[in-house]
């Protein structure tokens, strides 16, 4: 099936301030990012604070220009468009749903209007039409009809992120990303946005990037799971094989941190904190908070391997046994945490230029 987006060798690289005024460091946001959704399937993308999910959230719908690399809808790479056209593509084709409806929503306009705004910048229908499409929308997302006047600050959380929501949906968009779209609910709240989540996929045939750090979440709603770490992909499973058949380290120490109620074990320890995003380790960036690395972990950053079953792929080159138990793996890098740190693990802040590419950057 022909991909919907893809991203091809896609890097995004932000300059920040350092120590000096006019001194700035590189941060590697996303680095080397190949990775497709299908119409109609649903993607979830799992990692820390910080991994870069959020930076490819906003690469796949254009808000983020990639320093390097491409992003294609429907074949068609978006930043060799003009800005009308590329404008017009992501904003009909598109939409996102941010993490905190209530700095997502404009606070001085009433439901009716921030529902409009989408129509009426892309110019659909007539305005007898939009005002149908509006309470249409309402609808859609189980808002009653008299909250149209209402202003964001009067709605609940839930309210205003149903409004998000059908804000979204208002072009019948093929892709919708959803950025942490629960994070800022009450727990209550968050198992009735995320059905109607699923609800809203089924019924109008999505395509789903869902973005968080709710793991356990993401494996329910997903057809396949994207594990990032330190600004790239590790890790691309089924959803259905991700707690027990991951093969990257990481992936397998993610899942085991919210394992099971009927079987509870201990998480898999990571000795040692996140590396910066502005001097990244050589090779494999999770070498340095690792149980199984190597010295060759250290040299240079793995291509992906390839597992049972179909489209299941990792980078490592030490990979998690096929089928070994997750208790096994807590009791192996305990061990390891014990033990004195090897080359492998130690610098962790030593980049290695000549390993990694330096992205281009556009003019």
């Amino acid at each position: 099936m022909n991909a919907l987006v893809s991203l091809s060798g896609t890097h995004v690289v932000h300059k920040a301030r350092s120590g000096g005024l006019f001194a700035r460091d590189r941060v590697y946001a996303l680095t080397g990012a190949d990775f497709r959704v299908a119409p109609g399937e649903t993607v979830g993308v799992v990692g820390e604070s910080g991994c870069g999910k959020s930076t490819l959230a906003k690469v796949l719908v254009g808000v983020q220009r990639p320093t390097s690399g491409t992003v294609s809808f429907r074949g068609r790479d978006l930043w060799v468009m003009n800005p009308a056209e590329r404008r017009a593509t992501i904003g009909r084709g598109t939409g996102m749903i941010f993490q905190d409806p209530s700095t997502a929503l404009n606070r001085r306009l009433p439901v009716r209007q921030i529902l409009r705004d989408p129509l009426d910048v892309h110019r659909r229908g007539t305005p007898a039409e939009r005002e149908d499409r509006v309470r249409e929308l309402m609808s859609l997302v189980g808002l009653p009809t008299a909250l149209t006047d209402a202003l964001p600050g009067q709605l609940s959380g839930g309210q205003r992120q149903r409004v998000a929501i059908a804000r979204a949906l208002a072009l019948d968009p093929d892709l919708v990303v959803a950025d942490e779209p629960t994070s800022a609910l009450d727990v209550s709240v968050r198992a009735q946005i995320l059905n109607l989540l699923l609800d809203l996929k089924e019924r109008l045939g999505l395509a789903l990037v869902f973005v968080s750090h709710d793991i356990q979440t993401v494996r329910r709603m997903s057809d396949r799971v994207i594990t990032m770490y330190l600004g790239r992909i590790v890790e691309e499973s089924p959803a259905d094989e991700v707690t027990d058949r991951a093969r990257h380290p990481y992936t397998r120490a993610l899942f085991s941190a919210t394992p099971g109620l009927l079987d509870p074990i201990d998480p898999i320890p990571l000795v040692g904190p996140v590396p910066s995003a502005t001097r990244p380790p050589s090779g494999c960036p999770f070498r340095t908070r690792c149980w199984k690395a190597t010295d060759v972990c250290a040299e240079v950053m793995p291509d992906f391997a390839a597992a049972s079953p179909p489209g299941h792929r990792f980078r490592c080159h030490h990979p998690v046994e096929e089928g070994r138990p997750t208790r096994d793996l807590v009791a192996q890098a305990a061990a390891s945490a014990s033990a004195p740190p090897s080359e492998a693990t130690a610098m962790a802040d030593v980049p290695v230029p000549d390993v990694r590419k330096e992205p281009r950057e556009h003019p």
